[in-house]
C-alpha cells in the first residue's frame, strides 16, 4: 500500500515527547565509552544468565546465541517529523524508540546523520536509537549513512515501523522480508542495495474504517482508548528488544509472535 508518497516536505527537527513515560526513572544519558548499568527485565536478565551458565568451555568457540557482536545494534523507528506528525499511527516507530530511550537511559538529543540519535547499552551490548528526521519516504537516507559510517551488519539493524495489515497493537518480529508497501521500509531496502535480511519489528495500526484513503488513517491520531492499549503495546515491545539483543532472535520471536490477544489477558 503506497500511502507515504504525500508526505515531503522540509523537516523540522524537534525533541521527541516523551511524556507518557516519566513514569519510569530516567538515568544519565550513556556512551559507549562510559558505560553503565542499564535496567533489564526479570526475563532478559534470566535469559542472560542462563546463556551464560550454558555457553561453550574456554577450548570451544561461542555459538551465534552466545558471541557478543563485534558491531552495535541500531535500532530505527520510522515516523515523520514535527509537531503535526506526533501521535498518529503512522509515528508508532519513533514512540517505540522513545520509550526504549526513556527506559534504558539513552540521550536522543543529539542530530546526527539526518536523525534524532542516541548511544548507550542494553544490558552489555552497545545500541544505537535513530529516528530519521528525512520524512518518511526518505527514511533511507538516514539509515543508510548511520551504518555504512559504523560499518554495521544488516543483520544487526532492527526498524520499527507501523503496519497496516496487522490489528491494532498487535506486534510481530520478523528476521528479513519485503516492504509491504511500506514506503519508509522501501526506502530502506533500495539504501540497502536491495538486500532486505535484516530484522524488523512490525506495530499493527489496523485497517481505515469504510471507504477511508490510507493516507488520511496513518495520519489520524490516536484515541483515549487506543493510548492504553498501545502502552501496553509498548511495553511488550521494550521486553522483546531486550530479548532479542541478550538472548538471540529466537527467543525475541518467541515472546512476541506468540503473546496472547491484550483481551485475553489480565
Amino acid at each position: 500500500m503506497n500511502f507515504g508518497a504525500s508526505l515531503s516536505s522540509t523537516a523540522i527537527i524537534r525533541t521527541p515527547n516523551l511524556h507518557r513515560w516519566r513514569t519510569l526513572i530516567p538515568l544519565p544519558a550513556l556512551s559507549f565509552s562510559n558505560r553503565r548499568t542499564s535496567r533489564i527485565s526479570p526475563l532478559a536478565s534470566g535469559l542472560s544468565a542462563s546463556m551464560s551458565t550454558s555457553s561453550a568451555s574456554p577450548t570451544e568457540p561461542a555459538t551465534m546465541e552466545t558471541q557478543k557482536p563485534k558491531h552495535p545494534w541500531l535500532i530505527v523507528g520510522l515516523g515523520n517529523p514535527g509537531k503535526k506528525f506526533q501521535g498518529t499511527r503512522h509515528n508508532v516507530g519513533f514512540e517505540m524508540v522513545d520509550a526504549i530511550a526513556e527506559s534504558e537511559g539513552i540521550s536522543m538529543s543529539t542530530v546526527s546523520f539526518r536523525a534524532l540519535f542516541g548511544k548507550g547499552f542494553i544490558g552489555d551490548v552497545p545500541v544505537m536509537l535513530a529516528k530519521p528526521q528525512t520524512f518518511m519516504n526518505a527514511s533511507g537516507e538516514s539509515v543508510g549513512a548511520i551504518v555504512s559510517y559504523y560499518k554495521i551488519p544488516v543483520k544487526q539493524v532492527l526498524v520499527i515501523f507501523d503496519d497496516l495489515d496487522l490489528p491494532f497493537a498487535k506486534l510481530r518480529l520478523l528476521p528479513k522480508g519485503g516492504h509491504g508497501g511500506h514506503n519508509g521500509m522501501r526506502n530502506i531496502i533500495d539504501r540497502f542495495k536491495g538486500n532486505h535480511d535484516f530484522p524488523r519489528l512490525r506495530i499493527g495500526i489496523g485497517r481505515p474504517p469504510g471507504k477511508m484513503d490510507a493516507v488520511n488513517f496513518v495520519l489520524r491520531p490516536f484515541n483515549k482508548q487506543e493510548r492504553e492499549e498501545l502502552d501496553f503495546t509498548f511495553q511488550h515491545g521494550l521486553e522483546a528488544v531486550r530479548i532479542l539483543l541478550l538472548g538471540g532472535f529466537n527467543k525475541s520471536a518467541t515472546f512476541v509472535n506468540s503473546a496472547k490477544p491484550l483481551e485475553q489477558l489480565g
